[in-house]
């Protein structure tokens, strides 16, 4: 199975900008690149900050915009987003019984599980006792190995200025994640930085935002940076014994074959 990564789009309704930068251009120029390059991913998993202040216009633009994508989206919802309006233009998205936009599928070889980590009005992610029963619920009862999706990175990236900002249950949920031992991959967005890791046996990855980025500083603390960095999106490749993640620019280089005389080390 392959599965496009996007993550933290912040679109905002259309002709407004964001740091200078258009993000409903942004993101369909890395649309374009995507299909270009890989239209035949089975699925796009978009996790949160779909919009940056959960507008009904900003939501209407993204559904234009989404709809140039040949395979099936699942979006998710972050700390920029607001269910309802999410909703009432998504409602095919659908809701777990407590109204909370989270959900899972089942593949040949994977469950994917999609978490809402939404914490209306603050930054912080949030996964309150009635999403974490559903949580155990999804993991006690797959029969496959997970992949589990959220806008919070669940553990710390050693990113502090992000960090502080992060799920606020996050001891909760891992204490699941390791109970369970059903999970095989993390993924995420918030951090608007492609990175990856392994926390307690379990690898993770984040992804690039489809407009701003965030500079990435070990040691400094409080509000990150915006950075404008090149956009990006991650290439997710699920096979049976193997998962690899490529992180992806999302715009285009010269691309060249060596042709020169053979390569030799020195001695």
């Amino acid at each position: 199975m392959k599965i496009l990564h996007f993550s933290d789009l912040h679109v905002v309704p259309a002709g407004q900008r964001l740091f200078g930068l258009d993000p409903v251009l942004q993101l369909r120029k890395l649309i374009e690149h995507a299909c270009a390059h890989h239209g035949d991913a089975d699925l796009c998993v978009v996790t949160g900050d779909l919009t940056h202040q959960g507008e009904a216009l900003a939501y209407a633009a993204l559904k234009e915009e989404l709809a140039a994508l040949p395979m099936p989206t699942q979006l998710l919802v972050g700390n920029h987003d607001h269910r309802e309006r999410f909703l009432h233009y998504f409602p095919e998205q659908g809701t777990d019984p407590h109204g909370f936009i989270q959900s899972y599928r089942d593949t040949a070889d994977y469950r994917l599980v999609f978490m809402d980590t939404l914490s209306p009005g603050s930054p912080e992610g949030e996964y309150c006792a009635w999403r974490l029963q559903w949580l155990e619920q999804v993991l006690q009862s797959s029969m496959l190995p997970v992949l589990l999706f959220s806008h919070h990175p669940v553990m710390d990236m050693q990113f502090p200025s992000m960090d502080w900002i992060k799920l606020r249950e996050h001891a909760a949920v891992m204490q699941l994640i390791t109970s369970t031992q059903k999970v095989a991959y993390m993924f995420a967005g918030h951090v608007h930085r492609p990175a990856a890791g392994v926390w307690q046996g379990v690898p993770f990855a984040t992804v690039a935002g489809t407009s701003h980025q965030h500079h990435f500083h070990s040691t400094q603390t409080g509000a990150a940076e915006t950075s404008l960095e090149p956009a990006g999106y991650g290439v997710i490749h699920a096979l049976t014994h193997t998962i690899s993640v490529h992180f992806q620019l999302a715009q285009s280089y010269p691309r060249f074959i060596y042709e020169g005389p053979p390569l030799r080390l020195r001695d």
